[in-house]
């Protein structure tokens, strides 16, 4: 039992955590985990998005009245930002598997700096416009009523309602992702043996990162581009 219960240091890949037989199980296990993590968030978003889709049946014409106060030219930047982030971290995992480490401080940094971008255009030509409108749902929504576009103000305030809490929700993710890769990036920065000698913990941080923008995929036509 002694001899069971002291391995040698030396036995065990230094990126083999002591709990983990292997690299295959530890690995196994990562994936397993963020996998499962993954699975509730989309179960968490995808209620929002059931919500959604039985207003907007309801309320067809008056969604498309007051998504005219909305901007398709920022949704569209910011979808190409997200979109570039997503390459910006693809290479960022390609990297990691070449152990190139500069190249994927690099990536990882390119990445916070597009994320960052989105929520710049969030923070201060997006939401602040809809708070000087009178558009956030509250005492004061639909004071004035030019910005409604002939909408009912209730629907109107259940679109405004569904729109905050799905793109801050969305943006507090990106702000997660954006601390999550400052981490990785200072890690790989420092030659962290924890990432450098295993490319997995980069690449579960790219599939997080992944899933972030699949999900504004999805909010930028439901809000931004809703048919006549």
């Amino acid at each position: 039992m002694a001899s069971i219960a002291h391995h040698d240091a030396d036995e065990f890949p230094v990126h083999v955590h002591h709990q983990f037989e292997d690299i295959e199980q530890q690995n196994e296990s990562y994936i397993v985990g963020m996998w499962t993590f993954l699975v509730t968030e989309v179960m968490f978003f995808g209620a929002l998005f059931l919500a959604y889709i039985l207003y907007r049946w309801n309320y067809q014409p008056d969604f498309y009245r007051v998504h005219e106060n909305l901007s398709p030219l920022w949704g569209g930047i910011n979808t190409t930002l997200l979109l570039l982030s997503s390459f910006t971290m693809v290479m960022g995992v390609h990297f990691a598997q070449l152990r190139d480490r500069m190249k994927v401080v690099g990536s990882l940094g390119a990445t916070i700096v597009l994320a960052t971008g989105f929520l710049i255009i969030k923070f201060t030509q997006e939401w602040p416009i809809k708070f000087h409108e009178h558009l956030v749902p509250g005492p004061t929504f639909g004071t004035m009523p030019e910005h409604l576009h002939g909408a009912s103000p209730r629907a109107a305030e259940i679109f405004f309602s569904l729109y905050f809490l799905m793109t801050g929700l969305h943006a507090i993710h990106i702000i997660i992702g954006i601390l999550i890769i400052g981490v990785l990036a200072g890690l790989w920065h420092k030659g962290k043996t924890i990432v450098t000698e295993d490319y997995v913990p980069t690449e579960l941080v790219g599939l997080y990162w992944h899933f972030v923008d699949l999900v504004w995929i999805f909010l930028f036509p439901l809000f931004y581009l809703i048919p006549q």
